[in-house]
């Protein structure tokens, strides 16, 4: 009864060594390993956080790299209108015999009749004509002409818009609409009747009007005459000279030549070609932002730390998470190597202007820089998968080291109790047949003394 009584309050059938020496030391050795597995589990769930930490990082320090590339897409469109090319005219077209509200509505209800211009589309070579070219910067010419134009479409002076006395005529407001569908320029009539080309992101435009029925056999210098270029604005008066006139051309190295004919029937030509400027911005704000942003790059790398381990700050402060509890050629354990996503890392460096070679250097770098940040999250996210795996599998082992450890040791209580109760039962049964024996035998000792 004793021995069951200590099984049933201990919980065990094997107590110490004395009760079975195999199974008493076999369980301590399960339980020892089982005790050092679970205390290398809390080593693993801190390293599980420690990645966790770092991914969150990264995910954070790629949505910095991609708005600093908006940041630079934004310096390239400024300097990409920094790089637009304009010409027009400096005073409005001519719209004697016109009809209308405004001046921008008479400009653009002119006819190219009543401008002079004669023989579009014959393709002769004293016709007049009207050409743009425009350049891009990788030297890619597009060319609207007028005359070809024409002689494409079968169109003539006569195919237009009607006029206010109901004539079908080629207007000003069909010569912009040709020009912009060609998408070599974009033409448009101010509201002060002038004639404005403008082509963005190229490194020149030019026109070129054709006077076929010049009245004038000079350079416009002083004589009385008129030209198709003066009516189109270009020249505001006969007396001013062409060469020297650029009052209507922007910023920028300008070329303006005229082409006299030497007698009043030859072909006098005007050619004004516009280089565009600096391609480059003004763009200090910018700057200033994408800055900013490598400077915040920085410090969430610093932030993305956990239990005093950072892995993607550059610290060189790998992580080692073991997986065992042995110490020799037999531990397990794995190595997650740290990473510098720092901007420095990334090889970000600070910009300067954001030109537009600067401009593409950024983009390229941030390409990089993304491609860095989504392959370290690929190594890190498998490292977290091995870690997760292992710190399953380890309390798996120490649910089934202490299973085996409890069952050499452990005492089945609902035996215990039935041997206790058996045990009880053949004590009471001992003392009640103690008793019956005691009292026969006092039974016997007074029949003998009566």
């Amino acid at each position: 009864m004793s021995t069951t009584q200590n099984r049933l309050a201990t919980g065990k059938k094997v107590n110490s060594a004395l009760d079975n020496p195999t199974n008493f030391f076999t369980s301590e050795s399960l339980s020892a390993r089982a005790n050092d597995l679970s205390n290398l589990l809390d080593g693993i769930s801190n390293s599980i956080k420690t990645i966790e930490a770092a991914d969150n990082g990264i995910s954070a320090i790629t949505d910095l790299v991609e708005s600093a590339q908006a940041t630079v897409r934004q310096a390239q469109s400024n300097n990409n209108d920094a790089a637009s090319t304009n010409i027009q005219g400096d005073s409005n077209i001519d719209t004697t015999g016109t009809s209308g509200t405004t001046t921008k509505a008479r400009a653009e209800s002119q006819t190219l009749t009543a401008l002079g211009m004669t023989g579009v589309g014959s393709g002769g070579a004293t016709d007049s004509n009207f050409v743009i070219t425009s350049t891009s910067e990788n030297g890619v010419t597009n060319t609207f002409d007028l005359d070809a134009h024409f002689a494409a479409t079968g169109k003539t002076l006569a195919d237009g818009d009607p006029d206010t006395a109901g004539n079908q005529a080629y207007t000003i407001a069909n010569l912009v609409d040709d020009i912009n569908a060609s998408g070599v320029a974009t033409a448009s009539i101010t509201e002060d009747g002038r004639l404005d080309l403008q082509v963005n992101g190229n490194a020149s435009l030019s026109l070129t009007i054709t006077d076929a029925d010049a009245t004038d056999s000079t350079t416009q210098n002083g004589s009385t005459g008129t030209s198709i270029a003066a009516a189109f604005g270009f020249a505001g008066s006969a007396s001013e000279d062409l060469n020297a006139d650029a009052d209507y051309l922007d910023a920028g190295e300008t070329a303006v030549t005229w082409a006299d004919g030497s007698a009043d029937t030859d072909v006098d030509t005007l050619t004004i070609v516009n280089q565009a400027g600096s391609s480059d911005a003004d763009n200090s704000e910018l700057v200033d932002q994408y800055n900013e942003i490598l400077d915040q790059i920085n410090e969430l790398a610093n932030d993305a730390s956990y239990n005093g381990i950072n892995l993607i700050n550059g610290s060189t402060n790998d992580l080692t998470v073991s997986f065992n509890e042995h110490r020799d050629e037999n531990k397990s354990e794995l190595v997650i190597e740290s990473a510098d996503l720092t901007a420095s890392g990334l090889s970000l460096t600070d910009a300067s202007s954001l030109s537009t070679d600067e401009s593409n250097l950024k983009l390229d770098a941030l390409a990089d820089a993304l491609v860095t940040l989504r392959k370290q999250a690929g190594t890190f996210g498998s490292n977290l998968s091995t870690v997760q795996i292992r710190k399953d599998y380890t309390k798996e082992m120490i649910n089934t080291l202490q299973t085996g450890a409890d069952n050499l040791v452990l005492a089945d209580s609902n035996e215990e109790g039935a041997n206790m109760l058996a045990l009880q039962t053949r004590q009471t049964l001992s003392t009640t047949a103690l008793s019956l024996a005691s009292q026969a035998d006092q039974a016997v000792t007074s029949f003998l003394r009566a």
